[in-house]
């Protein structure tokens, strides 16, 4: 009985050892698990910075495109407005020249009028009289007198052309004027204008410069977090096969504990029934002896060996009957080996499926290789966590192999060529087989 209790101490204390074991793996599942969501959560707010900073760093190159398009134009305009306003400058001075050629034109004209008329008419009616009486006649006097006439209108009209192109020179030199004063005015206000826009455009580019430090610092953060999660799963992983190793070991040692249990069980009832043998025995040849008095040595040795007998086949039997239920035991086993392990593989359950492809939406940036450091390829990489990287899985009849990490235990991402078909492909559930 002693032997029993013993026995069934040091059974409940090493299953309570692998129980403790198994907790204590679970629960630093749990945290590892814990740990994993919280850098997803970080990877997905940098993805989201990083999405958010790209499309301001867009908007501001865009920006920055047109300004500098708008410095192109104006430094066209201020080259066409220079070109106009060296044109005018040209014109004044071509004009004013005019203006002096007509003035000094106009003044011998009004010099050569004033010694006509002071020749002509510096005596008065004398002149005039003279003229009369020294014609030999009227005809020669009328002719004298006619030229007088046109001398004076020729004078007259004469002055009359240079005062009026006088007149339009200084109208023509005031409206070059005018426009040289706009032109000059016009290329100022766009000189100033392509400068603010310079200023601008040097301002953006900062901002431009800002943003990529940013998204930068928020790439390699992202980075640090997916070798987080990834470094998570690895754990995970370790972790799963351990909890597994624990738990195979703890049904070892229940199943151990039961055994012996059993076996302690059927040593302390043959200990029993010898007792009571022996017991019974001694008080049959107490009444005897108290009796009869003739009991001898040899009877009681073949009582002995009629009890021994009885004692082996009883062993016996009970050795038959551990026999008849271990091969129950290992039928039953057997039986439930072959309900999980079908000719597709060892059934692993109902999995989640998802899709990914190698994009930065995706990925956090284009073009990675694999966890396991393979390059990905469509209709055979998978990630998933909890299996060693190479293990097979047969998925609605074809066959993947287990190439990334990402998705826990359970959910299975598939990879394709391109984001379309992964967005295409959606969320789904499938059997799923390993095979290897």
């Amino acid at each position: 009985m002693k032997k029993k209790i013993i026995s069934l101490l040091l059974a409940g204390l090493f299953v309570l050892s692998n129980i403790t074991v198994t907790y204590a793996t679970e629960g630093e599942i749990a945290d590892m698990q814990a740990q994993k969501q919280q850098a997803e959560a970080g990877l997905a707010q940098a993805q989201a910075d990083i999405s958010a900073m790209e499309g301001k760093k867009q908007e501001l190159e865009d920006y920055l495109s047109d300004l500098n398009a708008q410095y192109e134009e104006l430094t066209n305009v201020i080259s066409d407005l220079s070109v106009q306003a060296g044109e005018k400058e040209n014109q004044l001075k071509d004009i004013q020249k005019k203006l002096k050629k007509a003035q000094k034109a106009s003044d011998k004209q009004y010099e050569d009028m004033k010694l006509r008329i002071q020749y002509m008419y510096e005596n008065g009616g004398t002149t005039a009289l003279q003229t009369l009486l020294s014609s030999k006649d009227l005809a020669e006097f009328l002719n004298t007198a006619e030229s007088v006439s046109k001398i004076s209108q020729y004078d007259r009209n004469m002055l009359e052309k240079y005062e009026n192109l006088q007149e339009t020179i200084k109208e023509q030199k005031t409206a070059a004027q005018e426009e040289k004063t706009a032109i000059d005015s016009l290329l100022a206000e766009r000189s100033a204008k392509q400068q603010e826009v310079q200023e601008l455009a040097a301002s953006t580019s900062d901002n431009i410069s800002s943003y990529i430090a940013q998204i930068s610092a928020s790439q390699e953060e992202a980075a640090a977090l997916t070798a987080q999660i990834n470094s998570a799963d690895n754990s995970i992983a370790q972790l799963i096969q351990q909890a597994e190793a624990e738990k195979a070991a703890q049904e070892r040692a229940e199943a151990e504990a039961a055994a012996a249990e059993e076996a302690s069980g059927e040593e302390d009832t043959t200990e029993e029934d010898a007792a009571e043998d022996t017991v019974g025995y001694e008080e049959d040849t107490t009444e005897e002896n108290y009796t009869e008095e003739n009991y001898t040595e040899e009877n009681h040795t073949e009582e002995n060996d009629e009890s021994q007998d009885s004692g082996e086949d009883t062993s016996d039997a009970e050795e038959s009957s551990e026999s008849t239920e271990d091969s129950s035991d290992a039928s039953e086993d057997q039986s439930s080996s072959e309900s999980t392990n079908s000719g597709q593989g060892k059934y692993l359950g109902n999995f989640t499926l998802t899709a990914y492809c190698n994009c930065a939406q995706c990925c956090g940036t284009a073009g990675n290789l694999t966890a396991s450091g393979t390059v990905p390829a469509a209709g055979r990489t998978v990630a998933m966590a909890g299996v060693p990287f190479g293990t097979q899985l047969l998925i609605n009849g074809n066959v993947y192999t287990v190439e990334d990490l990402g998705t826990p235990y359970g959910h299975v991402d598939i990879f394709f060529d391109n984001h379309s078909d992964a967005l295409s492909f959606g969320l789904q559930s499938a059997e799923v087989y390993q095979l290897n």
